[in-house]
């Protein structure tokens, strides 16, 4: 009986989260319930086999949220961590990534100054038992839940170690673990500042503000902020970030939902810390979120210019609220706008009428101004004023990494070096890339070039048009060409490859700090956002409106 007053308090729960209904909706939120619970009921007296109530009524509550959008979710207690993390960007554990490998999980990356950093954990180091529960055929979801716990609480971590051909076992206490806003800022040139923004939780814009003006002490005259990859977080902190380079009382996002409480308007507070410097806001695809909210009101005020791609497109609003037995709702209430009025939402959830979302058409798209009169759209995402060239990994690193070959390379060498160049320093040379070469060559990294995948459509079609037994002398040769010149592949690509190996080696003695200074002299998009603001002509021009 428990356990079915448990369900009827998450479900009313969920249904009394809901703004306020028409009495005719009342009437079907009770009278559906009611239903819900009946079924249940009868499922668990009648059915066959034995139930889990608890299953088959998150199994329900998913299915019905999934209905509406991606971001509306219910988070059980069992995923409180995952809750706590999402929205302050911190949880009990000890400190590490981890990734699927096959059947078992493996540490990809410990945390600087981590729990597990701080014990010897090591990436590549294969999970085998947490607090002596075996984790062979688990995912590493399971892995995840089962490390995470209360700070101060004991995790027994059994792994394998493959560079030394043994198991340890490692003794650690749990701790508080902070993800960092900022996981990176320094000079990279002699004016030039740069600022890397992973997340926007709690205190996002006061370490903004402590990295800015650390820079301005080290003599920058220029900025470059890094929002790249940036999932977003809190929207207040994206305001409050923007209250560092515009005047007080500035709009710079407004909200409208369903219900009165959600039609606000955000404007900056206080005093500009710097209303003058030129700023570049690095964007890409994955750019979502509070990242759109600071890139698009950095262009719709004609404050800095956004160099880079096209950001994701999210200009929803989530509020997370709290339910019975330690559960949560994270729910979408409304829709944000930027300065100029757009909205930048990409997939239309709420007007379509099949269950499946509609990206919204550039046909539909409207034209909107900025302060000084330049025309922007909603089409979807924040449209940089500099667009860079995709950077995709060529195929044969693409395979490398897939098959997880320059982990284990990375992790060989670690295994054998006590000690590398500092970070920005740190190069693959001519010796070093051949004994990766010699590495790979009992590996199998095999993969299909886009070539070959083209001429394999090719050879289906020509089979469909009854036509591949007069051409297959000939495509049987051009793909015999095709399979020789993949052969070097290696040297080829060596520059690509070897600034991935560099960057992938250098992680395991300095960490994501250290990953992000090695690559910073060979990303293109630096270059790009330093070429447009070294140049000021061109940098005002991007900002004035086209005549």
């Amino acid at each position: 009986m428990r356990i079915m007053k448990k369900i009827m308090t998450i479900v009313v729960g969920l249904m009394l989260t809901l703004p306020s209904l028409t009495a005719q909706n009342d009437f079907e939120i009770a009278k559906n319930v009611d239903i819900f619970v009946s079924i249940l009921k009868e499922l668990n007296d009648k059915y066959a086999e034995e139930i889990s109530p608890g299953q088959l009524t998150q199994t329900a509550i998913d299915a019905m949220l999934e209905s509406l959008d991606p971001y509306t979710v219910f988070y059980p207690e069992s995923e409180i961590e995952d809750y706590r993390m999402m929205t302050t960007g911190q949880y009990g554990g000890v400190g590490a990534l981890i990734m699927q490998r096959g059947k078992d999980v493996v540490i990809s990356e410990p945390y600087e100054n981590s729990p597990a950093a701080k014990a010897g954990v090591l990436a590549g180091d294969v999970i085998r038992k947490v607090n002596n529960q075996p984790m062979a055929d688990k995912t590493s979801s399971d892995v995840s839940t089962a490390m995470k716990g209360q700070p101060g609480s004991t995790l027994l971590l059994e792994v394998f170690r493959p560079t030394e051909n043994k198991t340890l076992t490692f003794n650690i206490i749990r701790e508080e673990i902070k993800l960092p806003n900022i996981p990176y800022s320094g000079m990279i040139g002699d004016d030039v500042g740069y600022i890397k923004l992973d997340q926007f939780t709690d205190k996002a814009s006061t370490e903004v503000k402590e990295a800015f003006l650390e820079l301005k002490k080290q003599g920058m005259k220029y900025l470059i902020l890094d929002l790249r990859n940036n999932g977003g977080g809190l929207l207040n902190e994206a305001v409050n970030i923007m209250n560092l380079f515009v005047d007080k009382g500035t709009t710079i996002v407004e909200t409208k939902g369903k219900i009165p409480e959600q039609q606000r308007v955000f404007k900056t507070s206080g005093s500009a810390l710097d209303k003058d410097i030129p700023v570049v806001v690095l964007v890409n695809e994955h750019s979502a979120s509070a990242s759109e909210i600071v890139s698009g009101a950095f262009q719709d005020l004609d404050r800095g210019v956004i160099v880079g791609k096209k950001s994701f497109g999210k200009g929803l609003v989530q509020n997370v609220l709290p339910l019975d037995y330690n559960t949560s709702l994270k729910i979408t209430v409304s829709k944000y706008y930027i300065p100029s009025g757009r909205c930048v939402q990409n997939i239309d959830y709420f007007n379509h009428d099949s269950t499946k979302a509609a990206k919204i058409p550039d046909s539909l798209a409207v034209a909107f101004t900025t302060k000084n009169g330049r025309t922007v759209y909603d089409k979807g995402g924040v449209e940089p004023d500099v667009v860079t060239e995709d950077s995709l990994l060529s195929d044969v690193l693409f395979a490398l990494v897939t098959n997880n070959l320059v982990f284990d390379f990375a992790n060989e060498y670690h295994a054998k070096h006590d000690t590398i160049l500092p970070a920005e320093d740190f190069r693959i040379d001519d010796k070093l890339y051949a004994e990766f070469v010699d590495f790979l060559k009992d590996k199998d990294y095999s993969y299909k070039s886009e070539t070959e995948e083209l001429l394999e459509d090719v050879k289906k079609t020509a089979i469909d048009d009854k036509l591949f037994s007069s051409i297959e002398p000939d495509y049987n040769l051009l793909l015999s060409k095709i399979q020789e010149e993949k052969k070097n592949d290696l040297q080829k690509y060596k520059s690509e490859i070897s600034n991935y190996l560099s960057s992938e080696i250098v992680v395991r003695y300095y960490y994501q700090k250290g990953r992000i200074m090695n690559m910073l002299s060979e990303d293109t998009d630096i270059a790009a956002a330093k070429s447009v603001l070294l140049d000021s002509q061109r940098y005002n021009s991007i900002l004035s409106p086209k005549r």
